[in-house]
């Protein structure tokens, strides 16, 4: 009994364990397909390399990307490339649909492909760098270093894949850029397609290579599977729009600004302390010019320094100087996907500064206001005398007893007035009456018994 217990115990840990530790079975049917229709950024490229990687673990058939971008930053660009270039299952780039464009980045990601599609009514091409983040243009020197390395770099793809060689060095040199037809006859992409279907049945049959081997794809009966960015790669994609960026970054200074000049609210400043980190997020994957950055830092120093000390004005102004210059200096590119729109940067700085003024005036009226707590509020303060006082004795002021002095002596329950607050919490006071008595024997009219 115990032998067969002990075989069915083995048999079922086998059951439950080879399924775990099984190879991975190849979706032969399946060709994920990924829709980039955004500006390459590093949250892309890392969307992009995740499902590669992931395509390559399930062995898929082949991974489409059906791409339409304007470019993209370098670095991201390159991580994409590499995942390409290191898949062992076939990648398809399709620029898609109608009216799209591979521009710059994107030519390249092209080239980088096994297959190249492209939707009639598509371009590509126009992939001259641009230096980004160095606070300035480059100079001549490091300008033909930078088209140097990039017309090499398209050379090698473009060599890799069987591609034209000259057409993508011109890219680089010349930024020209090519229809789909004309990228067909210069032998830069493999075939047009309409839609999905097409491209598919283009590709039955197409060959490729891979360790100096040339393998078949068939692609008859395969499925497309739309795969999404996570919600989580959808808000970082969204934080690296530049004008969205620009807008979270004024958020988080309105919010500091708010909590010095209020100090104790606490809720604006964390809700710009948090805005501020999100767009310093952002600006870690955009060109960002420092100059333009340390402006906008100065306008806030400025905003600041304002509720602290009375300069009628003048920082608030050099404030807002300072921030409309850093905003329209911040993004240090040529690329409009890569710039803030100018009526985002002028509704924003023009909010911000009605908001600043607003606030400084409301510091400035409150700052002016008579003190009315404390012991500046007690002066001028009247009250009632509890006991008789001529050197010393007690007062109800403010709702409260106090010990009083006084250098006039003064009458139990005669009406008195704090002038100063002495040591040890004791008021000096006066009688009312008495500044009535002093009017009166300077001349004031006097009340006298009718006969």
């Amino acid at each position: 009994m115990m032998r067969v217990l002990l075989l069915f115990y083995i048999l079922l840990t086998f059951a439950i364990w080879s399924p775990l530790h099984a190879a991975p079975q190849p979706d032969s049917l399946t060709i994920p397909r990924l829709t980039i229709d955004s500006a390459i950024n590093p949250i892309v490229a890392k969307f992009i390399s995740e499902q590669i990687a992931a395509a390559n673990v399930r062995q898929d058939l082949a991974l489409l990307i059906e791409l339409s971008t304007p470019g993209g930053l370098d670095t991201a660009m390159r991580q994409i490339i590499q995942a390409e270039m290191g898949s062992q299952i076939p990648i398809i780039v399709y620029v898609a649909p109608a009216g799209a464009r591979a521009a710059s980045a994107g030519a390249l990601i092209t080239l980088a492909a096994d297959f190249a599609a492209m939707a009639p009514g598509t371009n590509m091409g126009a992939a001259h760098p641009v230096a980004l983040g160095m606070g300035g243009q480059p100079d001549k020197t490091m300008e033909k270093k930078l088209v140097n390395d990039a017309a090499a770099y398209a050379r090698s793809l473009a060599q890799q894949r069987g591609r034209n060689l000259d057409w993508a060095e011109n890219i680089v040199r010349q930024s020209i850029s090519s229809t789909a037809q004309e990228a067909l006859g210069q032998q830069v992409i493999d075939l047009i397609a309409t839609d999905h279907a097409q491209l598919l049945e283009k590709l039955d049959g197409r060959t490729y290579l891979r360790q100096d081997r040339q393998q078949t794809l068939h692609t008859k009966g395969a499925v497309l599977r739309k795969i999404e960015m996570n919600w989580r790669l959808q808000i970082l994609s969204a934080l690296s729009n530049p004008s969205f960026a620009y807008l979270l970054m004024m958020l988080g200074i309105l919010g500091i600004f708010f909590e010095i000049s209020q100090p104790g609210v606490i809720l604006p400043g964390v809700v710009g302390t948090i805005s501020i980190l999100l767009a310093f997020f952002a600006f870690s994957t955009l060109p960002i010019n420092y100059v333009g950055l340390l402006l906008i830092l100065l306008a806030v120093v400025m905003f600041i320094l304002e509720v602290k000390v009375p300069s009628y004005g003048m920082l608030t102004v050099g404030g807002i100087i300072a921030m409309a210059m850093g905003s329209l200096m911040l993004i240090d590119s040529s690329q409009p996907y890569l710039q803030i729109s100018k009526a985002v940067i002028a509704a924003s700085v023009g909010v911000s500064a009605g908001f600043i003024l607003f606030a400084s005036w409301m510091v400035v009226r409150t700052q002016s206001r008579p003190v009315i707590f404390g012991q500046e509020g007690m002066i001028g303060e009247q009250g009632r005398a509890t006991s008789d006082i001529f050197d010393t004795g007690q007062v109800f002021v403010h709702g409260e007893l106090w010990q009083a002095r006084s250098t006039t002596e003064i009458t139990a329950g005669s009406t008195v007035e704090v002038t100063r607050l002495l040591d040890g919490l004791v008021l000096e006071v006066h009688a009312v009456q008495d500044k009535e008595e002093n009017h009166n024997e300077k001349g004031g009219p006097k009340c006298s018994d009718s006969a």
